[in-house]
C-alpha cells in the first residue's frame, strides 16, 4: 500500500516556474513506477510525465517536452515535477500515481494502483 500526497501548486503567470512534489508513504518506494497527472476542468485525466523506479528512465506528453522535468529520490520518497515556461494551457489539477513495475514507466492511466489527491495549478495569461 501506497498513500501519496502532492503539494507545490498554485497561482502563476505564464512564463513562470513551480516544481510540485509527491510524498509517498511506506518503505517499498522505490519498486514503484511514478507518473504525473493533469486534469484540466471538462476534460479526461492525461499523462504529463513518467519515471521508472531507479529514477533513469523519463518519459514525457509531447506538449510538456523541453519545459517540464520529473525526477525522484527514493531516500526521500518524493517524486518531483519542475515546470518551466508555464503556459495558461497547462492550467489544470495535477495528480502524481505509482504501480509496481520493474520496468520503465507508462502513460496508460489504468495501470497506475495508486493515486494522490491532486494539487491545482493555474496559469494566468
Amino acid at each position: 500500500q501506497v498513500q501519496l500526497v502532492e503539494s507545490g501548486g498554485g497561482l502563476v503567470q505564464a512564463g513562470d516556474s513551480l516544481r510540485l512534489s509527491c510524498a509517498a508513504s511506506g518503505r517499498t518506494f522505490g519498486i514503484y513506477a511514478m507518473g504525473w497527472f493533469r486534469q484540466a476542468p471538462g476534460k479526461e485525466r492525461d499523462f504529463v510525465g513518467g519515471v521508472n523506479w531507479s529514477g533513469g528512465y523519463t518519459d514525457y506528453a509531447d506538449s510538456v517536452k523541453g519545459r517540464f522535468t520529473i525526477s525522484r529520490d527514493n531516500t526521500k520518497n518524493t517524486l518531483y515535477l519542475q515546470m518551466n515556461s508555464l503556459r495558461p494551457e497547462d492550467t489544470a489539477v495535477y495528480y502524481c500515481a505509482a504501480y509496481r513495475s520493474a520496468f520503465g514507466t507508462t502513460i496508460d492511466r489504468r495501470k497506475y494502483e495508486y493515486w494522490g489527491q491532486g494539487t491545482q495549478v493555474t496559469v494566468s495569461s
